[in-house]
């Protein structure tokens, strides 16, 4: 089991390892961000490369692709040390195949292609399946790789399919468009609620209508996430998340990972700042994370300096610049991500020993 005060590895990328700057930042915050995230690395909530990859399963990661925003070489420049894969079937996809079955399959091919990509990048990619698998592999050099969120709507009356994800390896699942979490939580999803923190599976409220968002964040004795999101008071997005799930969020010591998404956040890395702002003041400063949404090909637009996850330093010297404490720095970056995880961990323990 690795202490977390252990030395963590580090990579060797300094400042002027970062590509040519996409907007101005004062280069001693940039130096500064640098030393932080060497660290304090990225835990990043939502990443899509999974789905790109089962379109493209003979693509090498390993080196830079302009086709695809992420590989390890993006990934370890920005300082990512965890990431969440994302699980879920693209809406066009899903709506394509509105049968449940199909949903199923398809998750269950991702999880295929994420278990194959660890195999793959073995010396760069380490599954996670807890707390002290992140802080190990983050010690080691590698990036912690969590498998999830896997959408809610493959579980229908039955809480097998949720236990069989998490002997897959599956920690996140996202409720949001499953029948038992649209209008409100019925009985079944307090079930699923209940399921979900006995097995240390944290649920992604992404896209939960605010009511049902809330419901689930009170229901829940785990801590929630939102692993991509932004403010709806700067931005009303419907992806966007409102002030008063932000609040009941900080009430459940849950966590609201900022997207990278021009549509979202606005055009510049400014404006995903100014999100990043308001999410703090709202939640607290332990409840703000970072779920940028990579992992996608050419065409999605992203806001500027934000293009790939090696923009991440120059974002965190934006907030340094902004007064942010390098502690709170640290929690938005790392901090936030392992404690969820590890509350989640220690609710499961609890729920088994009053079972």
């Amino acid at each position: 089991m690795a202490d977390l005060q252990d030395e963590p590895h580090s990579v060797g990328i300094g400042a002027e390892d970062l590509p040519a700057p996409a907007v101005a930042v004062a280069a001693g915050a940039l130096d500064r961000a640098v030393a932080l995230l060497a660290v304090h690395p990225v835990a990043d909530g939502c990443n899509t490369l999974v789905w790109t990859l089962h379109q493209r399963p003979y693509h090498d990661i390993e080196t830079s692709d302009t086709g695809v925003d992420t590989d390890i070489p993006r990934l370890r420049t920005g300082g990512v040390g965890a990431q969440f894969w994302s699980l879920l079937v693209p809406s066009a996809r899903a709506h394509e195949n509105a049968a449940g079955e199909q949903v199923l399959s398809d998750t269950l091919d991702q999880i295929d292609t994420a278990l194959t990509l660890m195999r793959r990048y073995p010396d760069s990619l380490c599954l996670a399946l807890s707390a002290d698998d992140m802080a190990d592999a983050r010690n080691r050099g590698r990036i912690a790789s969590f498998l999830g969120p896997v959408p809610g709507r493959t579980l229908t009356d039955s809480l097998g399919a949720l236990r069989a994800f998490h002997a897959l390896g599956v920690r996140v699942l996202a409720p949001a468009g499953a029948p038992w979490a649209q209008e409100e939580l019925t009985a079944f999803g307090h079930e699923v609620v209940r399921e979900a923190n006995r097995l240390a599976i944290l649920l992604d409220l992404m896209d939960c209508p605010p009511a049902v968002a809330c419901r689930i964040a009170g229901a829940s004795k785990a801590p929630v996430i939102i692993s991509n999101t932004a403010a709806a008071s700067l931005n009303p997005h419907p992806g966007n998340v409102t002030d008063e799930v932000l609040a009941a969020l900080r009430e459940a010591n849950g966590l609201a990972m900022v997207t990278f998404d021009t549509a979202r956040t606005g055009d510049s890395l400014h404006a995903v700042a100014d999100h990043l702002d308001h999410v703090r003041a709202i939640a607290g400063p332990h409840g703000v994370g970072l779920g940028a949404s990579f992992g996608t090909g050419p065409g999605h637009p992203r806001p500027t300096g934000l293009t790939d996850p090696s923009g991440y330093p120059r974002l965190i010297a934006e907030l340094l610049e902004r007064g942010w404490p390098e502690s709170e720095v640290a929690l938005l970056t790392w901090g936030n991500a392992l404690r969820v995880v590890r509350d989640a961990e220690f609710t499961a323990r609890a729920a088994g020993h009053r079972r």
